[in-house]
Formats: structure tokens, C-alpha cells, sequence
């Protein structure tokens, strides 16, 4: 079972290719940073999910925050969920999974009622290298607009 991360631990820094095939750096993003973690691209929960994202990502810029999406999926079919969902968010791959059990997103969950292995899906805010943010066994439909009010980005 994966450790699973509290505000103020620092962040496991990693390097993952992108859907375009560039390697990126936690530690070379700038500002503040969102990173969330899904289980599959072009499944209806994880589009929604990266579409809200990029819904939200004007505002998000707005206030300082980068946001990467990071699955087991590889970097083709994160070229094909950008695509065919008009994504604008960073979608990054790892499939061998190291990141995502680094960051406790990978372990025991419930699906269906049964016991799994798998990506739990979870998001995070990285300030300085330090978790700001972080929320496990998130819900994909409306959880943009919820980290947006905890982080006091919406007036309401």
C-alpha cells in the first residue's frame, strides 16, 4: 500500500513524457502547480475531469497555477484525448506507475464494491515544492469547481 501525502510534505519531484513527447519536470514548472492524477484517457468520468480542467484554465493561469494531468496512459493516446477533447491542460504519462505510487495515487481502492489495485484519483497543489493541496478519491464531475472555492478562487 502507497503512503499517502499531507499538506506540507514536500512533493516527490518527477520527469514524465508528455503527450508531445517532451519531458517535463515538476521542479521546472513555474509558480503553483495542480497536479492531478486519473485513471484512463477518453473514459467519460477522466474526460470530464480534464475538460473542466481546461474549462478552468484561463483562471487558474490567472492566479499563478499550472495544472498536469498525469495517468498510466501513454504518451500516443494522451496525443489522441487532447485531440479528439480540445484539451489545454499538460497531460503527462507514466506508465510504470512509480510516480503515481510515489504520490500515493495508486493502491487498494473500491470499485464496484470490490477491492482493486489501481490509480486512486487524486489532486494536489505543489507551492515551493511543498503540498499545499491534496485530496484523495476525488469525484470527477465537479471537482474542478470545488478545488477552485477551496482555493478561494471563486466568489461564492
Amino acid at each position: 500500500m502507497s503512503t499517502r501525502l499531507a499538506v506540507g510534505d514536500p512533493a516527490p519531484d518527477f520527469t514524465l513524457p508528455s503527450d508531445t513527447g517532451e519531458e517535463v519536470a515538476l521542479s521546472a514548472l513555474d509558480g503553483k502547480v495542480v497536479v492531478y492524477f486519473y485513471p484512463a484517457a477518453m473514459t467519460p468520468g477522466c474526460t470530464k475531469q480534464a475538460c473542466d480542467f481546461s474549462d478552468s484554465l484561463d483562471r487558474l493561469n490567472a492566479e499563478g497555477y499550472t495544472v498536469a494531468g498525469i495517468s498510466p496512459d501513454s504518451p500516443e493516446k494522451l496525443a489522441r484525448f487532447r485531440e479528439n477533447d480540445g484539451l489545454t491542460i499538460t497531460l503527462l504519462s507514466d506508465p510504470d506507475k512509480q510516480v503515481l505510487t510515489a504520490w500515493g495515487a495508486f493502491g487498494e481502492k473500491k470499485l464496484y464494491g470490490k477491492v482493486v489495485q489501481g490509480v486512486i484519483r487524486s489532486t494536489f497543489v505543489v507551492e515551493d515544492g511543498t503540498i499545499t493541496y491534496a485530496a484523495y478519491n476525488v469525484k470527477a464531475t465537479g471537482h474542478v469547481a470545488k478545488l477552485r472555492r477551496d482555493l478561494g478562487l471563486d466568489a461564492a
